[in-house]
C-alpha cells in the first residue's frame, strides 16, 4: 500500500520521545505521523515496564509507565497525529530534495521529515548464556515483566544490579510471598537511593550468582553461590526474573546512511540532527557526547527537535515557539 500524502513529520516510535514529540509537533502546527513496530502507544517502556513506576518525571511523585504513555497519548492526542502502529520501518530513501519515502513492512509513507524516536532500537533481553539455565525459560524463568500480578503470593528470586532488579524488587515485595535479589558484585547500576530502598524492603545477596535452578516441570528451587569463597546455598523459590540488560542495535536504521555512534545516531545536540539533512533523533537512540538517558532529557531533545524540524521545513520561522501558556 502507498500513499501520496505527505507529512511534514513522521515520527519512527511510538514510545514516551516519540509520543511528547508529536504533542509538540502539533503545537507547532506540523501535521505528523506515528511508525511503530508494536501495535500499541508507548514503546519499550510499556512494552517491558508497563506496572513500573517512574520517580523522575516532572509534576508525578510517582506515576507506572503505563499511566505515564495514557497521559503522553492523551497530550498528544488534541492534535489528532496519523497513527501507522504494527509497522516494522525498513527503507528511508529520497524522493527529491523535499520529500522522504519511509517503506516499512506493511506500506510506504511520504514525509517532508523524519524523527528517530526509536528508543534503543531493536532488542532482545540478555540471557544467562548458559544452556542449563536458559533452559527453564518459560517454565518459572522469565526475562521480561508482564504482569506484576503474576508474582502474587509467589517466593521470588530476581537477579541483576541494574534499576530495572532493584525497582522490581521494590514493586514485588508488596505483593510476594518473599523477595531475594541477588547480584555478582556489591556495587549496583541502579539508583542510590533505590538500592537503599532495597536493602530494607528484601534479602539482598550481593557476590552471588545463581549455578542451578532445580523442579520437575516448573521450578521450584535454585542453588546460588558466593564467587568468593564459592560457598553454595539453597534456596526454595516458584519464579526467577533474570534483569540482566539487553541487547540492542539500530536496525534498518543501520543503511538509512546517518552516522551512528554506539549503536545509536549520532546527532547535532544543538538542534538533534542527525549526519542526514532533514532527519532528526531524540531519545535513548540520538547519541552525543555526556548524554544522559532519562525519560525527562528525551522530552527535552523531543522540543529541540521539533523546533528546529519546523524551521528546516520554513527557514522564515522562528526556532524559539514562545511559552506553551500563550499558545
Amino acid at each position: 500500500m502507498a500513499t501520496d500524502d505527505v507529512h511534514d513529520i513522521t515520527i519512527v516510535g511510538g514510545g514516551p520521545a516519540g509520543l511528547f514529540a508529536a504533542y509538540y509537533a502539533g503545537f507547532r502546527s506540523l501535521r505528523v505521523k506515528i511508525v511503530d513496530s508494536l501495535i500499541e502507544l508507548g514503546g519499550q517502556l510499556k512494552a517491558l515496564y508497563p506496572e513500573k513506576f517512574i520517580y523522575d518525571s516532572p509534576g508525578f511523585p510517582m506515576i507506572t509507565a503505563k499511566q505515564l504513555v495514557r497521559q503522553l497519548a492523551k497530550q498528544m492526542e488534541q492534535y489528532q497525529p496519523t497513527l501507522a502502529l504494527g509497522e516494522m520501518a525498513q527503507d528511508l530513501t529520497r524522493v527529491d530534495d523535499k520529500v522522504f519515502r519511509l517503506r516499512t513492512d506493511k506500506a510506504e509513507h511520504l514525509t517532508r521529515s523524519i524523527l528517530i524516536a526509536g528508543g534503543i532500537g531493536v532488542f532482545s533481553p540478555k540471557k544467562f548464556d548458559k544452556p542449563e539455565l536458559d533452559a527453564w525459560g518459560g517454565k518459572g524463568v522469565d526475562y521480561l515483566m508482564h504482569d506484576l500480578h503474576d508474582y502474587a503470593a509467589k517466593r521470588v528470586l530476581i537477579v541483576g544490579g541494574g534499576d530495572s532488579a532493584v525497582d522490581w524488587a521494590l514493586h514485588l515485595h508488596r505483593i510476594a510471598d518473599h523477595v531475594t535479589l541477588v547480584h555478582r558484585r556489591d556495587q549496583f547500576r541502579a539508583h542510590e537511593d533505590m538500592v537503599r530502598k532495597a536493602h530494607e524492603a528484601v534479602t539482598v545477596k550481593t557476590f552471588f550468582e545463581v549455578k542451578e535452578f532445580h523442579g520437575a516441570d516448573r521450578l521450584e528451587g535454585a542453588t546460588i553461590y558466593d564467587n568468593r569463597s564459592r560457598a553454595e546455598e539453597r534456596i526454595d523459590i516458584d519464579t526467577v526474573l533474570c534483569c540482566l540488560g539487553f541487547r540492542s542495535n539500530p536496525g534498518p536504521i543501520k543503511s538509512w546512511g546517518v552516522e551512528l555512534e554506539n549503536d545509536g545516531v549520532k546527532v547535532n545536540p544543538a538542534s538533534m540532527e542527525s549526519s542526514l539533512p532533514g532527519v532528526f533523533a531524540c531519545g535513548d537512540i540520538a547519541q552525543y557526547r555526556n548524554k544522559l538517558k532519562l525519560i525527562v532529557v528525551a522530552f527535552g531533545e523531543a522540543a529541540i527537535a521539533i523546533n528546529h524540524i519546523a524551521v528546516y521545513l520554513d527557514p522564515k520561522k522562528k526556532i524559539s515557539p514562545g511559552h506553551s501558556s500563550g499558545g
